[in-house]
């Protein structure tokens, strides 16, 4: 199952449908038609910033329907930037038909925004270090995994493609105080809904991202919602603080990578090993669990 099993159009394909490429992503491909913007969700899979050379078959499908999911959920909280998920009618094409999204043209925010509600990733570290996370002070004596006090705003910036915490401090200066509260606030509502709704499903979501773009003085959200790739995703009946916690995410994936680091195997840089077929199936039932449970 090594790259591709998504079939990829050629440049004259797409140049002869008007379709223009914009760039590709760690997992989204991203084209241009008309004024429209379209995402199509690949089954590529990254961890440890680094894209893995083998793909999870149908992972962009569980992505794109789990995105639309919640899109339609928040979008009395929020608009968003989607105008449809099909391939138009005087297209011929199915390419791309259950992992696309056709949305608005905005301008992106830079800044990623992080709502944390538990202890984990880097904000475990980075608490063990400092007692902070993401530059907020937190209680002595938390564990690994505990919950916060209260959901926080930890905003991130992507560079040099890896992406790195910002305190409030340094957000605030790179996005000036009214649109880093409206960020915030905005981050924050979104997380507390979804988590709420994900707990009576067996849900913890411990943190996500969002990612926000203006359309003229429009806040909105893009790119994707609350999905496995953008979120901590823990089986609610297997928590217990003080461990790191079985997940619905990529961190079935990282522990494999992380014990091929530890034995010497690999050292976090591309290429990518490939990957067993169990480690390809136990990530999708992951992938596909989550999705079951949040929709049906």
């Amino acid at each position: 199952m090594e790259i591709s099993s998504l079939y990829q159009p050629t440049p004259q394909e797409l140049a002869y449908f008007g379709i223009t490429p914009v760039r590709s992503g760690k997992v989204r491909d991203l084209y241009r038609f008309q004024d429209e913007l379209w995402l199509v969700a690949s089954d590529r899979i990254s961890a440890f910033d680094c894209i893995m050379p083998t793909e999870i078959p149908h992972k962009g499908v569980i992505l794109t329907q789990l995105s639309k999911f919640w899109f339609e959920k928040t979008q009395a909280i929020v608009p968003n930037h989607v105008l449809g998920y099909s391939v138009p009618d005087s297209l011929p094409l199915t390419w791309w038909e259950g992992r696309l999204v056709r949305a608005r043209r905005t301008e992106v925010i830079p800044v990623e925004c992080v709502a944390r509600g538990y202890l984990a990733g880097s904000g475990w570290k980075e608490y063990q270090q400092c007692g902070t996370v993401g530059g907020h002070p937190m209680p002595a004596g938390l564990i690994e995994s505990a919950e916060l006090p209260h959901p926080i705003f930890t905003p991130a910036a992507k560079i040099d493609a890896h992406d790195e915490n910002l305190t409030p401090a340094e957000a605030i200066a790179k996005l000036g105080q009214p649109l880093y509260d409206k960020l915030s606030a905005l981050t924050l509502e979104l997380y507390g809904f979804a988590r709420e709704y994900a707990r009576r499903r067996g849900i913890i979501i411990a943190d996500t991202k969002f990612e926000f773009g203006r359309v003229g003085d429009e806040i909105i959200l893009i790119d994707e919602a609350l999905t496995p790739d953008s979120s901590r995703f823990w089986p609610a009946a297997e928590y217990v603080a003080g461990r790191s916690q079985p997940s619905f995410d990529k961190q079935y994936l990282r522990d494999y990578l992380q014990g091929l680091v530890d034995t010497g195997l690999w050292d976090k840089n591309p290429p990518g090993p490939s990957l067993p077929e169990g480690v390809v199936q136990g990530t999708l039932r992951k992938y596909q669990e989550a999705l079951d449970l949040l929709t049906q």
